[in-house]
């Protein structure tokens, strides 16, 4: 068996490996001042849309994943391409509604794609932003001393997936946190990612890429429901930002932020002295 991870390793001799370290990919421009980042999500009906999504909601969703992922870089988006294989040609019209109310609610613009015919459901979108150089943020730059802190309440998702009541919309309608992002980033974040595949294996994302570790305090920003520790560790499908910033540089955000650690120079994740599996969301190849 190989989930996603394993599988990348695969091709990293290929590409390089800064270059399949982070969800998007980077080009200077403007003699160096500023950088283009650019990213994409594939989104198929049986694995990514949870039963009774709508079409509209499954096209804000796709774009939200792409969007994440730029607002992670601490950029702001520009455009979004979406690409739908559609089952049945009766869900373009809503399936793209959502996705250009996620892309304007963003600042961005949808500007074009592509239409063929599936047997499944698969929608694909790509995803430019812009950000000056000295705000730009990877998952590499996390340092030995500085605080972990993430956005909003990681667990949301998963615990609507799972029947838990209250908290539908942070699945089918997740997001993009682009402008908190941009805030982030010019606070002087070191790294920044977002959580969608659950917050312990971004962690280790985070830790592998910037060659340190974590440990988590006690007292968590928790989901007022059974096994919340659970859902706030290894839930996916949540689009907050994960981060690390420098104590002098950390401020206090008009947006949800919460310290829940700090960076360590030995590899691992911790909660306070117990580690914190490797679990989260993946693709699984048997």
């Amino acid at each position: 068996m190989m989930d996603d991870r394993q599988l990348l390793e695969t091709i990293r001799d290929l590409i390089g490996r800064d270059e399949t370290s982070d969800d998007c990919a980077a080009f200077p421009f403007d003699n160096g001042r500023k950088v283009l980042v650019s990213t994409t999500d594939m989104l198929h009906k049986k694995t990514d849309f949870p039963r009774r999504m709508t079409p509209w909601q499954m096209g804000w969703m796709s774009a939200a994943a792409s969007l994440s992922d730029i607002a992670s870089c601490g950029a702001q988006p520009t455009q979004v391409l979406v690409a739908v294989g559609l089952d049945r040609p009766e869900r373009l019209r809503p399936i793209m509604e959502g996705a250009v109310a996620c892309t304007r609610a963003c600042g961005a613009v949808v500007a074009g794609g592509d239409i063929d015919s599936h047997t499944e459901l698969t929608i694909v979108t790509t995803a430019f932003g812009i950000v000056e150089k000295e705000y730009y943020c990877t998952r590499s730059g996390a340092k030995a001393g500085d605080l972990v802190c993430v956005t909003g309440r990681p667990g949301s998702a998963q615990a609507a997936l799972d029947g838990c009541s209250g908290y539908w919309e942070n699945l089918v309608m997740p997001k993009p946190q682009v402008f908190t992002g941009q805030r982030i980033a010019r606070a002087g974040a070191s790294a920044m990612m977002d959580v969608s595949d659950g917050l312990a294996v971004s962690l280790y994302d985070m830790g592998e890429a910037s060659d340190v570790g974590f440990v988590l305090r006690e007292s968590l920003p928790l989901l007022p429901i059974a096994d919340a520790k659970k859902y706030f560790l290894y839930g996916g499908g949540d689009y907050g930002l994960l981060f690390t910033i420098p104590r002098e540089k950390f401020v206090r955000m008009d947006v949800p932020v919460s310290v829940i650690g700090e960076v360590v120079e030995e590899p691992g994740v911790f909660l306070g002295e117990e580690p914190v599996e490797k679990l989260g969301y993946a693709h699984v190849w048997n």
